[in-house]
C-alpha cells in the first residue's frame, strides 16, 4: 500500500522535505531506495537524514507491504514490532494474546489474521539490516512476546 511519508510515525516535515527533494515521495519508493545499506548511505548523504533515522522509516515502509495489517500498526509499535525482522519473529498465538490484552477482544485481528501477517513477513522480508539492529525492541515488551 502507497502513503505519504507524513504517514508514517513520527516523520517530520523537515524529514518529507529532504526526502521528497531527493525524489522520494510515498512509503513504497522509500522502500525501494532505502532496502540496502548502501541505498541508505546515499540517501543519508543527500538528504541529511542519518542512517538509523532511515532505517526506521524503511522498517514502518516494509510493515505496510504486510496486507491487513496497517489498521494495527499504532498497537503492534506498543508491542515493540517496528519491522518485518521483529514481526517474522513472532508466535502468532502470543502475538494475538497481547494484540487481545492492548485492544480488547472485539478489536484485536484473529488468530488467523496475525498468522497471515507473520507468514508475510516472513516471505517478504526485504530490508538488508544487520542483526544487531533488528533484534532492538521495547524492553518493557519482550516478556510476552518471541525474539
Amino acid at each position: 500500500m502507497y502513503r505519504t511519508l507524513e504517514y508514517l510515525r513520527g516523520v517530520t516535515p523537515d524529514e518529507c522535505k529532504r526526502l521528497r527533494a531527493a525524489g522520494i515521495r510515498h512509503s513504497n519508493q522509500l522502500l525501494h531506495h532505502l532496502t540496502l545499506g548502501i541505498d541508505r548511505r546515499t540517501v543519508s548523504r543527500r538528504t541529511g537524514v542519518s542512517e538509523p533515522r532511515l532505517l526506521q522509516l524503511a522498517r514502518q515502509a516494509a510493515l505496510l507491504e504486510v496486507s491487513g495489517l496497517d489498521r494495527h500498526r499504532p498497537a503492534l509499535h506498543r508491542l515493540g514490532i517496528d519491522g518485518l525482522k521483529a514481526l517474522k519473529r513472532q508466535d502468532p498465538a502470543r502475538l494475538q494474546e497481547s494484540l487481545v490484552e492492548a485492544l480488547g477482544l472485539s478489536g484485536a485481528p484473529s488468530l488467523s489474521t496475525v498468522q497471515y501477517w507473520v507468514s508475510q513477513a516472513r516471505s517478504i522480508d526485504v530490508l538488508e539490516e544487520d542483526e544487531a539492529a533488528a533484534s532492538q525492541v521495547s524492553p518493557s515488551l519482550r516478556g510476552g512476546l518471541v525474539m
